[in-house]
């Protein structure tokens, strides 16, 4: 990097700070007295569940490579940042300065290799040294009563009990292999298929459940992000679905179809879509 370079990345540094100060004098204004109603009715337990919807927003965006629109979902993500500070700082418990203070320290405590004398020469040591800061912060902390509280339980389901699973095999607590995970599949299936023959409803939810966790730590085994598989499913069925409408004349058509012509439709949208997702040498994953 020449001298200009270093300069210019300054300039956009300054640019960046003056912007995040500017946003944050914005959220003080609607908090204060004569500014927004809506905004300053807000605590902390109304704003929580907004910050989830963000958050998906931005998963949303980055799927569908909508990089304008990422723009606007990680404004709409910072906001819930400015929100949270503001509500602290008035309440006295911390203010905007100090959680950036705060992050800057950990991402320092973090990277020894960039930062101190450390050395890590690929991605697998970065995170070597990342979980060994990790723990060594943990043990300044107050002791946990279970390994198991490290996880929170305010993590979205299917994340929690990746978590938790990653947790349990640290200690040898694990299925060896993911053909073991298969097995338990088929248990925990029949357990549930028992359930529903005995109309138990507290147990059906319960036996679905674990039917759930079980897939959760199979996602684990292969590797897999339960979250993104999902949310993958989920876009190939509005695909599918819109589809069988197109072919089908619309969703009032389909309402009075036969089960034998929608499973017709759907296979036919099934197999386009394979074809316009197939390319040479590839096999669909669809």
């Amino acid at each position: 990097m020449d001298a200009w370079e270093a300069i210019e990345g300054e300039e956009d540094q300054a640019r960046a700070a003056v912007a995040l100060q500017r946003a944050a004098a914005i959220m003080a204004r609607l908090r204060a007295p004569g500014g927004c109603p809506w905004d300053r009715d807000q605590t902390f337990d109304t704003i929580k569940r907004h910050t989830l919807e963000e958050t998906y927003e931005v998963f949303d965006a980055i799927e569908r490579r909508a990089w304008p629109e990422l723009k606007d979902e990680l404004g709409d993500l910072l906001l819930q940042v400015l929100f949270y500070a503001q509500m602290a700082s008035e309440a006295g418990y911390f203010d905007l300065r100090e959680v950036a203070e705060n992050l800057s320290a950990k991402l320092i405590r973090r990277h020894p290799h960039v930062f101190a004398d450390a050395s890590a020469e690929d991605a697998d040591a970065v995170l070597r040294n990342w979980e060994q800061t990790k723990a060594e912060e943990k043990r300044s902390r107050p002791a946990a009563n279970s390994l198991l509280d490290e996880v929170p339980r305010t993590m979205p389901a299917t994340l929690e009990a990746s978590k938790l699973g990653s947790k349990a095999a640290k200690i040898g607590f694990d299925w060896p292999n993911a053909e073991g995970l298969f097995e338990k599949l088929a248990e925990e299936t029949a357990e549930l298929r028992a359930e529903v023959e005995c109309q138990n409803a507290a147990r059906i939810e319960a036996e679905f459940g674990d039917l759930m966790f079980t897939m959760m730590n199979l996602a684990r085994h292969l590797k897999i992000d339960a979250e993104s598989a999902l949310r993958g499913s989920n876009a190939r069925f509005r695909t599918r679905f819109a589809a069988m409408e197109r072919q089908g004349g619309g969703a009032e058509q389909l309402a009075v179809l036969a089960p034998e012509v929608l499973e017709d439709l759907w296979r036919q949208a099934k197999d386009a879509e394979r074809v316009r997702m197939e390319s040479p040498g590839k096999r669909s994953e669809l």
